[in-house]
Formats: C-alpha cells, sequence, structure tokens
C-alpha cells in the first residue's frame, strides 16, 4: 500500500504579531521538506503572510466568530480538518480552542505537539519582586522546537522577506503613495499599541518626526495603524506636517501596506504588530519599549536588540503583553524616552544605509 504524502497541520489563530513571527520558521520547514504539505490554520487577516510563501504552504481560514463559532462550531472545524487527511499538527497558540482541536486530533491518534509558552519564566520576568532578568527562549525557537518534536527539525531559518530583493511591487498602491525617488528616505512611523503600557507619549513621538524632518527635508513619513486614536492623531500630524503620509487614508488591504514597508529605509514602531510586520519585508526597525521587554523573546524576526530603545527601570518589564496598569502611575518607563534617543538610533540607521 502505497504511503500517503505527510502533511502538516499548523495551527495559530490569534494574535497578529505571534502569527507574523510564525513566517520565518514555516518558510524554513517548507524550504527544507520540500515533499510535505503544510497548511496554515489562522484568521482572515494572516492570509498574506502565507499565500505565497512557498509551493507547499497552504493557508485555510477560520472564522471563530461565525462558522466555528464554540464547541458546535470547533467540532465541525475538527471534521473538516480531518478530511485534508493530515498526518501531523502543530499547535503554536495553545490556548482554549487550539487545546480543544488538539485533544480531538490526539483522540484520532494523530501525531500532535503542542508550544511551551514558558509561563514560569515569564511570571519571574516580571515579577515585582526577586525579577529574574534574562532571555527566555524566543518565539522562534518555541515554534523550532514544536516541529523539531513532530519529527522535522529545522537546521536554521533561512527566511529574509517575504518579498523579493528589490521588495514589492509599488506599482500596485494608489499613485500618492510612490514612486519613491533616490534622493527621498522613506520612513515608516507605528506610533501605537494595543495597550497603553506599550505606548510611546503621541506628543514626544511628534517631537521625535519633526526632529527627523529637519535633519531630513526630503523625508517622507509613512503614519500606520487603523484605529480612533490614529485617526484623529494623524490627522492632526498630516496637518502640521506635511512630509506625513496617513497610509489608512490611501491603503486598503495589509498586502498593500507590506509593500509599502519593504521599501521603507527604516521602520519606527512599538512593540507591536507593525514591528513584526517590517520585520517580515526585511526592513530595519527601531522598536519602543515600555511595559513589556524584548527578553520575553518577541523582537522581530531579523532586528538588531540595540535598535530596541528601552530604559533600565528596577519595575520594568511589568508586564509580558504590555495590558497591566502602571503599579508607579506615571509609566516612567515610556515618558523617560527622549526624542533623541529614538532619532539618534534612527539617524545611525539611515546613515549606514547611505555609506
Amino acid at each position: 500500500m502505497k504511503r500517503s504524502r505527510q502533511h502538516i497541520l499548523v495551527i495559530r489563530f490569534s494574535a497578529l504579531g505571534d502569527i507574523a513571527m510564525m513566517v520565518p520558521v514555516v518558510y524554513s520547514l517548507a524550504t527544507q521538506y520540500p515533499d510535505v504539505r503544510i497548511t496554515v490554520l489562522s484568521r482572515a487577516y494572516a492570509r498574506p503572510f502565507f499565500e505565497d510563501l512557498a509551493p507547499n504552504v497552504n493557508f485555510m481560514e477560520a472564522d471563530l466568530k461565525g462558522e466555528y463559532h464554540g464547541v458546535r462550531g470547533l467540532n465541525s472545524l475538527y471534521r473538516r480538518l480531518v478530511a485534508k487527511q493530515f498526518t501531523h499538527v502543530a499547535d503554536l497558540h495553545s490556548v482554549l480552542r487550539s487545546d480543544y482541536l488538539r485533544l480531538r486530533f490526539n483522540m484520532g491518534r494523530f501525531r500532535v505537539e503542542h508550544i511551551n509558552k514558558h509561563r514560569r519564566q515569564r511570571r519571574r520576568l516580571v515579577a515585582r519582586k526577586r525579577k529574574v532578568i534574562k532571555p527566555l527562549p524566543t518565539s522562534f525557537e518555541n515554534y523550532l522546537k514544536v516541529f523539531s518534536q513532530l519529527g522535522f527539525p529545522i537546521d536554521k531559518i533561512t527566511f529574509t522577506s517575504i518579498f523579493p530583493p528589490e521588495g514589492g511591487n509599488l506599482n500596485m498602491l494608489p499613485a500618492v503613495i510612490g514612486p519613491k525617488r533616490s534622493w527621498e528616505q522613506w520612513i515608516g512611523i507605528a506610533p501605537f499599541a494595543a495597550h497603553q503600557g506599550k505606548v510611546y507619549p503621541p506628543e514626544k513621538m511628534q517631537q521625535v518626526i519633526s526632529l527627523l524632518a529637519s535633519r531630513y527635508p526630503k523625508a517622507r513619513f509613512f503614519l500606520f495603524g487603523r484605529g480612533q486614536q490614529e485617526e484623529e492623531t494623524f490627522l492632526q500630524w498630516v496637518r502640521e506636517l506635511p512630509q506625513c503620509v496617513y497610509v489608512g487614508r490611501h491603503l486598503e488591504t495589509m498586502h498593500q501596506e507590506l509593500i509599502l514597508m519593504s521599501h521603507l529605509d527604516v521602520m519606527l514602531s512599538m512593540d507591536s504588530a507593525n514591528m513584526h510586520m517590517a520585520s517580515l519585508t526585511g526592513t530595519p526597525v527601531v522598536s519602543v519599549w515600555g511595559a513589556t521587554h524584548p527578553y520575553a523573546g518577541f523582537l522581530g524576526w531579523g532586528q538588531h536588540k540595540d535598535n530596541a530603545i528601552g530604559l533600565d527601570l528596577p519595575c520594568r518589564p511589568c508586564s509580558i503583553y504590555g495590558q497591566k496598569q502602571c503599579k508607579r502611575g506615571d509609566y516612567a518607563c515610556l515618558n523617560g524616552i527622549t526624542p533623541e534617543m529614538i532619532t539618534e538610533r534612527v539617524n545611525k540607521i539611515l546613515t549606514t544605509k547611505n555609506d
């Protein structure tokens, strides 16, 4: 009897940054094992990361708020997955929904492995007393371990960008974006994040843009982010700083944003999804860290630790994801970072690129 082709189901439903961090690992898995089929199961918004990643990588959407809501929906999703004849299951999320699917697959005698989130080490990293300040395994390392346990060790992550070396096709973007002139610097700014503990004060970020605009009068600043706070802030900045372009007013899809990111000279972001998106396009990122810390393992792929700006404070980090309220009440970890500290690091990257 002919043996069926190996087929790996990779499960990760959220968050966007964590899904983006899967890309270098899934790409390396796909290229090292070209005869193995790989299907990524995730939310619809993650499709641009995977649909053209490699010939043996497919994407499958899971609408967990609609079609596959609740236990009944998960059972329906499980039946649909079983029909695809997976041989291995990699749970890179390990939350209630994926745990339930994993339980069903285990009962069906599939080969199943799941991520170790190192919760004990995380608690020590953010403890108020007796902190243990040392790097945890990165998300990339955690993902690699799951595939190794499944029987697919990956020698090396070989990913560089989801686009060719020349970047994405700017012709797919509105004329207001491109083309890029040889004398221009394109700087991305993503100043917001999901939680206050990860957001650099907007008035200080405006100072950063003003300082950079003075030094680079030919620069264009592309403002990334969608939401009410972004809308109000970006419209003000565009009025006051003519070099600024509010990306959300011109681009409709994440794929378009990724194309633009691939042509940036540098991205300035928080510890947020935009850091990871820019990393997937091979763009250097200067990241600003407040309540969180790169030691938790979430620095963007290929980014240098020296470009992660943060203050050494006894209370920092106080949160893995940035959602906790500041115990001091003043967010000193963010307010203490000066605009000059940020512009100095951005200048260094721009100067290096121009040498």
